[in-house]
């Protein structure tokens, strides 16, 4: 019966694509105990009329089994729920986080990095229809589900939330400008990660769900959109808007780049630092990260995740030979329109006047996060050639 639905949506209906809700438990027998090889999970995985289609499995279920990194078939992939988990605990400010992120960042791979996954073997998400809306999460430090008439016991108490100093809406700017940057923190990480991003509708205007986190049942002001956000909260559309634009150029995440998540991080050639270039500190009291690495067509990226409630200031690498320079692209901790600058706009880092001779800092605000591109100049001279040839053509 299950495989003859999907049949019908795909032949009849032209759906191109599922998401299996709590999906680990197709993978039990009749008896409840799992399968090493679920014999459902794989016709799904091998069938020809499948094949093609997006299957998207939340690898876990309501029993306890939790398959994120193992689950069965070649074809499926899986909401990454430790990057979310891991996500909000550092941008939040928990220690012993900084090696996990290291790891989300890149695709996962401590659990995705075999011979044959590439990176959109993960899905990476802070936020879905289940639990906390991305304001939400900066806004509440606890779950907020009285209207469910539940006595507040419904929905997960484990949402690594907080708060910025205040429970609910406020008026103080501070706060209300705190909120703005750990939500473009967290829009930010999602859309420069490697991996599918995932985000939850609403989140690109800061949608609340007046801190409840299991409304599914609430078909009033909790769970519709309010389309005045989008003037309410312009910024943070606009700066959501520009990260996906920014990723779509991005040879790194195009499709037509056939590699293996290994063989793309060989390539990448990932150099970690701390606040100090070379130096990462992977301890639990570190709130801090930077890396440079290179994509696909002569880019290369420097990344900065300063998650300390105080300003620090960063060593920046050399910019690579023949580029321009690192540009500026994005900084959360500043307002619009300076929070993203498209690359040609984008301010080139220079070494300050009292600095040694050559060497770049960069100064990041507490809790915020910095992206810094440079590019070959002999790639783009190529580029503008071949477009100009095409246009003769």
């Amino acid at each position: 019966m299950i495989i003859d639905s999907l049949r019908y949506w795909v032949e009849e209906m032209h759906v191109d694509g599922f998401r299996f809700d709590l999906a680990s438990i197709l993978s039990r027998d009749p008896s409840g105990q799992p399968l090493p090889n679920p014999p459902i999970l794989l016709d799904i995985d091998t069938d020809p009329v499948l094949a093609g289609t997006k299957l998207i499995a939340e690898a876990w279920d309501a029993a306890g089994l939790y398959q994120v990194g193992s689950f069965v078939g070649d074809h499926w992939k899986e909401w990454n729920g430790k990057f979310r988990d891991d996500m909000r605990s550092f941008i939040k400010g928990d220690e012993g986080m900084v090696s996990k992120v290291a790891s989300r960042f890149l695709a996962s791979p401590d659990l995705y990095a075999n011979d044959a996954q590439g990176p959109e073997q993960s899905i990476n998400f802070v936020t879905c229809h289940d639990g906390f809306t991305l304001n939400d999460l900066v806004s509440y430090n606890v779950k907020h589900n009285e209207a469910n008439l539940e006595n507040n016991r419904d929905g997960t108490n484990d949402n690594r939330s907080w708060n910025c100093g205040v429970e609910g809406p406020t008026d103080d700017p501070a706060i209300e400008g705190l909120r703005n940057r750990q939500v473009k923190n967290f829009l930010a990480t999602t859309l420069m990660a490697l991996g599918v991003p995932m985000l939850l509708m609403g989140d690109e205007v800061r949608r609340t769900q007046q801190g409840n986190n299991n409304a599914y049942c609430q078909d009033n002001e909790i769970s519709w959109f309010d389309w005045s956000l989008l003037d309410a909260h312009a910024d943070v559309h606009r700066f959501t808007r520009h990260l996906i634009h920014l990723r779509t150029q991005l040879d790194i995440f195009q499709e037509n780049v056939d590699l293996t998540l290994s063989e793309m991080l060989r390539f990448a050639r990932i150099q970690w630092h701390g606040v100090t270039l070379y130096q990462p500190d992977w301890s639990d009291a570190s709130h801090t990260l930077s890396f440079t690495g290179r994509g696909m067509g002569g880019r290369y990226f420097h990344i900065i995740l300063n998650a300390y409630w105080k300003p620090l200031t960063f060593e920046i690498p050399p910019p690579p030979p023949v580029t321009s320079g690192w540009r500026r692209i994005v900084d959360t901790a500043l307002a619009a329109p300076e929070d993203f600058c498209e690359r040609e706009q984008a301010p080139i880092l220079r070494a300050a006047d009292d600095s040694v001779a050559g060497s770049l800092t960069y100064p990041v605000a507490a809790r915020s996060i910095v992206m810094l591109v440079a590019e070959r100049r002999v790639a783009k001279n190529i580029n503008k050639h071949i477009d100009q040839q095409n246009m003769e053509n």
